[in-house]
């Protein structure tokens, strides 16, 4: 599915125009089969006469939507739209703003559907969360617009009388401006819902946007940015969206020195690009490999449901979905029957049926979440349910006896497929948190909340659950992980933080003045 010469081939392996009608038929070239990229709110071919294609991983992998390979001279052009564009925006008073990107709100909760249709086809996301990603994203929208509203309006007054020996004849003013341009990286499985994470905390605080979505799910990214384009007053260029393959312009764009920060959602990638990044601010959540410790106090029902759900929701396609079950041993058995019978009730087929289980994102990752099985397999672990692979669709299953020499102990499966591995000691279950290269977060089962705090006080993770499964939101929450898992904290406020930055204006009075009320 590399890229595609399209120079007057007419169409060449499109799906078909978008649904929505007028609003998303600018992102549509019907001569070509293919979408369009934004920049300087124009929807245009790219220059280099080529497309790059993405499958549709529940129907066999065939080929799904066309769109621009764009090319490093159009890269630039889009950091430099995005650049003036910030800098008329910064000129805007924070309430218009927040006006502003409520009305991109409330375009993309009216024209939803599309959005939600291009999941399901981009990335076999199930019809109701498809549907709940779109209008998820229009609230995390207009969160950030009120948190924006409340916290950039606050600033600091500091007196220089608090330092030894100095006297009060220096009033300095401390408040927050925008860095710049933003690059916003989303990932495959949250398309939508990780880019307007990133989009609407760097408008609300005064900057410009550079998009680079991901090849799954990369149409479902491009229908929510002309929800920002159609906002009337809304600069152009705020936000542009530059497609095609990373591996042909993804490093250009890191390194690029328009970007005045990144933030980024993906897997062992944000490695490289933290590496790659210039000297500029990073926000990275990377993978994870989220343990499930239950206690034997813990209420079993209460663990096995959200066993179930937090790994096998999206087919386990989550960063924050339970990758490893550490269960003590004197209630493992009892767990595990839970477990695998709450599993057996999972429905597995297509995402327009709304199937709770459905394929993984490529053929690739389905064989290398079959690899992981086969070498536990092999190794001594035990399948609680039978294997079975479909083309890229998993049946969901439970691994049992999982030991520390299987790779399926340590590696993130990103799949419907949840080992177990049976713990007797706390410092046992530790371990085997404390040493994975991953940190992102954990949970915690047990009826002893004393427990519960210094087991999590203990587990090196950004957050920690307490009889709940791991889990991302609420959006406002901060979101981070240590080691392999990421650099700096997301969630709302969080990102507003990181995405500005700190300003002091400096009077000095020809002689010291102390205030009285």
């Amino acid at each position: 599915r590399g890229p595609v010469n399209v120079m007057g081939s007419g169409h060449e392996g499109g799906a078909g125009a978008p649904g929505g009608g007028e609003f998303y038929s600018p992102l549509y070239n019907p001569d070509t089969g293919a979408y369009r990229f934004l920049i300087d709110g124009e929807w245009r071919d790219s220059s280099s006469g080529q497309l790059v294609h993405n499958a549709n991983p529940s129907k066999g992998n065939e080929r799904c939507f066309g769109f621009q390979a764009c090319t490093r001279d159009e890269v630039d052009a889009a950091y430099a739209g995005a650049k003036a564009a910030q800098r008329q925006w910064g000129q805007v008073p924070l309430n218009k703003r927040a006006s502003m990107l409520k009305a991109a709100a409330e375009l993309m909760r009216q024209h939803h559907a599309p959005i939600a249709d291009a999941l399901i086809r981009e990335i076999a996301k199930p019809k109701k969360d498809a549907t709940t990603e779109a209008k998820r994203s229009a609230d995390l929208i207009d969160y950030a617009a009120e948190e924006g509203c409340r916290s950039l309006a606050k600033g600091d007054m500091i007196t220089s009388d608090s330092f030894p020996g100095a006297e009060r004849d220096k009033l300095c003013m401390a408040h927050k401006v925008p860095l710049g341009v933003v690059l916003c990286i989303p990932p495959f499985n949250y398309p939508v819902n990780l880019a307007v994470s990133k989009i609407a905390p760097a408008l609300i605080a005064g900057n410009a946007c550079v998009v680079k979505p991901p090849t799954q799910g990369c149409v479902s990214a491009l229908m929510m940015a002309q929800c920002f384009n159609k906002v009337p007053g809304l600069p152009r260029g705020l936000v542009q969206v530059v497609t095609g393959r990373g591996a042909d312009i993804g490093d250009y764009m890191v390194e690029h020195p328009g970007a005045n920060c990144i933030s980024f959602t993906g897997g062992d990638t944000g490695l490289s690009v933290s590496r790659k990044a210039r000297m500029v601010p990073v926000q990275m959540e990377l993978g994870g490999k989220d343990a499930c410790i239950v206690f034997p106090d813990a209420d079993l029902d209460l663990a096995a449901t959200a066993i179930v759900k937090g790994g096998f929701s999206y087919s386990g396609q989550r960063c924050t979905a339970v990758k490893i079950v550490l269960a003590f041993a004197e209630i493992a058995d009892a767990l595990v029957d839970k477990v695998v019978e709450k599993t057996r009730k999972l429905t597995v087929g297509q995402p327009e049926d709304d199937a709770q289980i459905t394929a993984v994102v490529s053929a690739t990752s389905a064989d290398f979440i079959q690899g992981l099985v086969e070498d536990a397999v092999a190794k001594g672990a035990t399948t609680r349910m039978e294997w079975r692979r479909e083309s890229n669709l998993i049946w969901p299953v439970l691994v049992d006896d999982v030991t520390a020499e299987m790779r399926l102990c340590w590696e993130e499966p990103f799949g419907p497929v949840v080992p177990v591995v049976r713990v007797g000691t706390e410092e046992e279950a530790l371990r085997y948190v404390n040493e994975s290269k991953y940190g992102l977060q954990g949970c915690v089962f047990t009826r002893d909340i004393d427990r519960a705090i210094g087991m999590a006080d203990r587990m090196e993770t950004g957050t920690v659950q307490i009889n709940g499964p791991p889990a991302r939101g609420p959006d406002h929450f901060p979101f981070q992980g240590v080691k392999d898992s990421g650099i700096g904290s997301q969630g709302i406020v969080n990102s507003i933080e990181m995405m500005t930055k700190v300003k002091t204006t400096v009077i000095n009075l020809a002689k010291p003045s102390y205030a009285t009320a």
